[in-house]
């Protein structure tokens, strides 16, 4: 059983930071990427951040979308079992409801989209972001 347990959501004021963390149970051998998605209330889940792994390592190459480009970075612990998001000079349209997950990419090139499909999700947590 794969299980992706996201924390570190909360409530900041524009231009303030977070920093999300999504525990890692394994790395099962049918996903090579690893990333994470949003949704807000009233809107369709999107991708923010995807990046190719091997054996739970990420790798160098991250893929960001163009809203969060320069503001968020994914990483990662030397243990390789928590996955991070950093999020600096957050803004209102930040606010969702944030999701680890992993997925299969053929080639491997994990720009973070929810299709074709997505093999696991975490639970989420929120991130609000007021004016």
């Amino acid at each position: 059983q794969v299980q992706l347990v996201e924390s570190g959501g909360g409530s900041v004021q524009a231009g303030g930071s977070l920093r999300l963390s999504c525990v890692v149970s394994r790395y099962p051998a049918n996903i090579n990427c690893m990333g994470w998605f949003r949704q807000a209330p009233g809107k369709e889940r999107e991708g923010v951040v995807g990046v190719f792994t091997i054996g739970g390592t990420l790798g160098a190459r991250a893929y960001y979308v163009n809203s969060v480009k320069d503001r968020f970075t994914i990483s990662q612990d030397n243990a390789k079992n928590t996955m991070y998001l950093q999020m600096n000079s957050l803004r209102p349209e930040d606010t969702a409801m944030y999701f680890c997950a992993a997925f299969r990419r053929d080639g491997g090139y994990c720009y973070p989209s929810v299709r074709p499909s997505v093999d696991y999700w975490g639970r989420g947590t929120q991130v609000t972001v007021s004016s």
